[in-house]
């Protein structure tokens, strides 16, 4: 089990980054880590008598592609980047799969330009895992297609179910569009027509129409399909919504149980651990021939270990050939024209 890591990608590279390698390593015997960037720099942070260093090997890239840079201007300007080289690596077969905490509009136009997208996949898009009161759903587009059309919002409604089934344990999951209303014809014209698609195929008994904004949580559905634009807005919301709930909990109410103050700051402690997003590790890439791990640029070591993980685990359950098989088994579906006025 092959994975590149871009070691200089994200808000505190490199330390954390070798740092989360280690555990993963020292977690999961059978995995192999490829470490990118400026390897002399890498090899410096890497313990001698670990007995994980075996399994630890380098690919130098002398250049990073910063998380303020324009995705397609810092690729083309800087050829020798870690992203380039991590999507490389996939892309000759040396791994199985790439994370990284860097900038993400790089990391998928990476895959853009070496356009290795699984048959019958127009655009990928970036899934992510969101805590309900029902256990985990899965999400997406979360920001890789923010211009999509309703033939990809379908597909990655085809890719989340794929996913909820074998990877979340949902034995029959169920598919919400995002929209304004849940009543059938609300909504904009890209979202009319993605649900007409849904109607006309095998997944509509999965499918149970429209659902807004406060059903996510709820655990209403298993699968939440929507634009990149929309769900990454959702995605930052909720994460500073967490983060803010989190600080006023433990300012205001454990701060007023004196007496059960240690049992009150386990209850938290293990709230946090449970939808802390580190928990996760990042979010993967759905549609591209190959294993890819989106990761937030402030991951620190426990995110990148459950990041590597989360590849480990995509890779072995065969995840991109279950999607192709899914997607060749369903009749080719025309999207809907629009109606003329």
């Amino acid at each position: 089990m092959r994975i590149a890591l871009d070691a200089m990608g994200g808000d505190h590279a490199p330390n954390p980054i070798v740092g989360g390698a280690i555990q993963a390593l020292e977690r999961d015997p059978e995995l192999e880590v490829f470490l990118v960037g400026e390897e002399s720099q890498l090899k410096k942070l890497v313990p001698a008598d670990n007995p994980v260093v075996s399994r630890i090997h380098y690919h130098n890239a002398t250049q990073v592609v910063g998380m303020d840079e324009s995705p397609a201007i810092g690729l083309r300007r800087k050829p020798d980047n870690t992203i380039t080289r991590s999507w490389q690596l996939l892309a000759t077969g040396k791994v199985q799969g790439i994370v990284s905490a860097g900038n993400t509009g790089a990391m998928v136009a990476g895959g853009m330009f070496t356009r290795r997208f699984l048959p019958h996949v127009d655009r990928p898009g970036i899934a992510t895992i969101m805590p309900t009161m029902r256990g985990p759903s899965i999400m997406l587009d979360v920001g890789a297609n923010v211009h999509p059309k309703a033939e990809h919002l379908f597909q990655y409604g085809v890719m989340g179910e794929i996913f909820a089934r074998h990877l979340l344990k949902k034995e029959k999951p169920t598919i919400g569009l995002m929209n304004v209303g849940a009543e059938e014809g609300k909504g904009n014209e890209l979202v009319r027509l993605t649900q007409q698609m849904f109607a006309s195929c095998e997944l509509q008994g999965n499918f149970i129409g429209n659902i807004e904004g406060r059903d996510i949580h709820k655990g209403v559905a298993d699968v939440i399909v929507t634009d990149g634009f929309v769900g990454n807005v959702i995605l930052k919301v909720c994460e500073g919504l967490f983060e803010f709930i989190m600080k006023m909990v433990g300012k205001e109410v454990i701060g007023a149980l004196d007496q059960e103050k240690e049992k009150g700051l386990g209850a938290l402690h293990k709230l946090i651990n449970t939808y802390d997003s580190s928990e996760f590790g990042g979010a993967p890439l759905l549609g591209i021939d190959g294993i890819c791990i989106i990761c937030h640029g402030s991951s620190g070591e426990r995110a990148i270990k459950n990041a590597l993980g989360l590849a480990a685990r995509l890779a072995r359950a065969g995840i991109n050939k279950l999607i192709v098989d899914e997607l060749e088994r369903m009749p080719q579906i025309t999207p809907p024209s629009t109606p003329s006025i």
